[in-house]
């Protein structure tokens, strides 16, 4: 069965920094790109960051580039989301998914696999 393990979510001042980690199991792990979507209230899901398989490309939105910092350990299947100078706009909750294909995708109905998503909360 495909499940995911996220972690490293919480409540942290503006500038501050948190860590995602979204450990995947139930597929192989190296043969397929991870993604980073999140959801604020009253908004729609979003794509935040990407990383191609075998740590290929990755990909940013514009509003988080030079902030944030995807990265993967194929040996722990995990994928991480590092999240520098944090602002109350990237207060949202966090999803991991693998994308249908084997290529990075910016649109949420490309998604095969979702994580169960991860509170980040950032206060001013």
């Amino acid at each position: 069965e495909v499940q995911f393990v996220e972690s490293g979510g919480g409540l942290v001042q503006a500038g501050g920094s948190l860590r995602l980690s979204c450990k995947a199991s139930g597929f192989t792990f190296a043969e397929r790109a991870m993604e980073w979507f999140r959801q604020a209230p009253g908004k729609e899901r979003e794509p935040v960051a990407c990383i191609s398989p075998r740590d290929g490309p990755t990909y940013y939105t514009d509003s988080v580039k030079s902030r944030f910092t995807i990265s993967s350990d194929n040996a722990e299947n995990t994928v991480y989301l590092q999240m520098n100078s944090l602002n109350p706009e990237d207060t949202a909750v966090y999803y991991c998914a693998v994308p249908t294909s084997f290529y990075c995708s910016s649109y949420s109905f490309m998604m095969k696999y979702w994580g169960q998503g991860i509170q980040v909360t950032v206060s001013s």
